[in-house]
């Protein structure tokens, strides 16, 4: 529950808590899409994408430009030589989820790279071969989970073993995870969840499920699109086997931009891990030799599970968001990201109105900065007025409003609005 002695619904203490805010001036690095107004938007989709930095125009056009003065040649006297741009992202990748460098790898898509990370970590046998997910589970990855049991045999009906929060409840328990392990372990082979829900925006322990999986023996891998620049991570550290992730939510890389990769240092230095092979994962000291080595040598670490070479055009602004990520660095992010979403939880009660439910943990331990608010009667109509309003939410349909208060763009003052245009429209006791 928010603090209610420590905040203020009236919006001269919004504008005290924008003038203290010392991550305010990385609002001015984004373009703000207008209103109806004419005037910024209080834009709170950024879970489902994030804003564009102002500088990703500079980066795309400095990649077109070698392009067009260099051609071939860009691949190495590029001011980012192509041949080796991925590997930009080796330091700053690495801090941003918490790995070692050499341990995330940026390519192609989510649900490709999770198809590509299942291929390596799930390895059914006669007696390990579910794969557990959580209820509710994004489309794409139980689309992903099914087709892969399919590919080896399995019915869903037999292999698929979902954790669902107990009736009544909105939420996972971590404790049912734990006991459905210690019932039926033995027979699981990977345990793939998302670590923040993208319905509810519980942030799971991940380092609790990860020493849960690994008692039992189980591969352990995580779905972190709506984690991965929203919450701090240390996959290395808690032992996660791998993990995938989007880059246009939190990380604002754009539409369908490139996606993330982490695999742990223990499978990334085991050379005869099973896994589909391409030109760009084989060893770059060999890779140009081409037919005259024509077996795979996948290079160590997670760079050894690419397939084919980077988009250089769609990398350059997933460049210009990481460098702007690692300048201000998760721990800040993090911590006005609990005063944004506490504030937004205290104005959200503050209305009072039977029709709007929380259903994120009240924990700000056990959340990142989306709270899912469920609205009797439906949530589409009410977001649409909210646009009316200039402020801009999604829904997940049937009756759940999303609103995710970004701490590098989001204001107190774009908190305040939100909850203003939510009781004018929903009114209040």
């Amino acid at each position: 529950m928010a603090d209610k002695d420590r905040f203020s619904a009236d919006v001269a203490f919004a504008k005290v808590l924008d003038a203290e805010d010392v991550l305010g001036p990385y609002r001015e690095s984004f373009h703000i899409p207008s209103g109806p107004n004419g005037l910024a938007c209080a834009y709170f989709a950024g879970n489902s994408l994030g804003l564009q930095p102002k500088r990703v125009l500079e980066r795309v056009n400095q990649e077109l430009y070698d392009w067009a003065t260099l051609g071939v040649d860009g691949h190495f006297r590029g001011e980012i030589p192509w041949f080796s741009y991925h590997e930009v992202f080796r330091e700053t990748g690495a801090r941003l989820v918490g790995a070692k460098p050499g341990e995330v790898v940026l390519m192609n898509s989510l649900s490709v790279n999770l198809h590509l990370m299942m291929v390596s970590f799930y390895r059914p046998t006669r007696e390990r071969y579910k794969i557990v997910i959580e209820d509710p589970c994004f489309p794409s990855d139980i689309y992903a989970v099914k087709t892969q049991l399919a590919h080896h045999g399995y019915e869903a009906g037999d292999a698929l073993v979902i954790v669902s929060p107990r009736a009544g409840e909105h939420t996972l328990r971590e404790a049912d995870l734990e006991e459905l392990l210690e019932r039926e372990g033995d027979s699981v082979a990977l345990v793939l969840l998302g670590g923040v829900n993208f319905v509810t925006g519980q942030l799971l322990d991940m380092q609790r499920i990860a020493v849960a999986c690994r008692a039992k023996g189980c591969m352990v891998g995580f779905d972190l699109a709506h984690a991965a620049g929203n919450v701090p991570l240390s996959l290395h550290d808690w032992d996660v086997d791998f993990a995938c992730w989007c880059n246009y939510k939190y990380l604002n890389s754009g539409p369908g931009a490139v996606a993330g990769c982490f695999v742990h240092e223990r499978h990334g230095a085991n050379s005869d891990l099973p896994r589909f092979g391409g030109w760009w994962g084989n060893d770059p000291a060999t890779r140009f030799k081409m037919q005259l080595i024509p077996e795979f040598s996948p290079r160590a670490g997670a760079e050894g599970w690419q397939i084919s070479n980077p988009p250089i055009l769609a990398l350059a602004p997933v460049k210009v968001s990481y460098d702007l990520f690692d300048e201000v660095g998760m721990d800040k992010l993090r911590a006005k990201s609990l005063e944004l979403t506490g504030y937004l939880e205290f104005l959200v009660d503050e209305i009072g109105s039977d029709g709007v439910e929380i259903i994120t943990p009240r924990d700000p331990a056990a959340r990142g900065c989306q709270l899912s608010l469920k609205i009797k009667g439906g949530a589409q109509a009410l977001a649409k007025k909210m646009q009316g309003d200039g402020v801009v939410c999604d829904v997940r349909e049937p009756d759940v409003v999303r609103v995710a208060p970004v701490p590098l763009y989001n204001s107190f003052c774009d908190v305040w609005r939100f909850a203003e245009s939510l009781r004018r429209h929903v009114g209040g006791e």
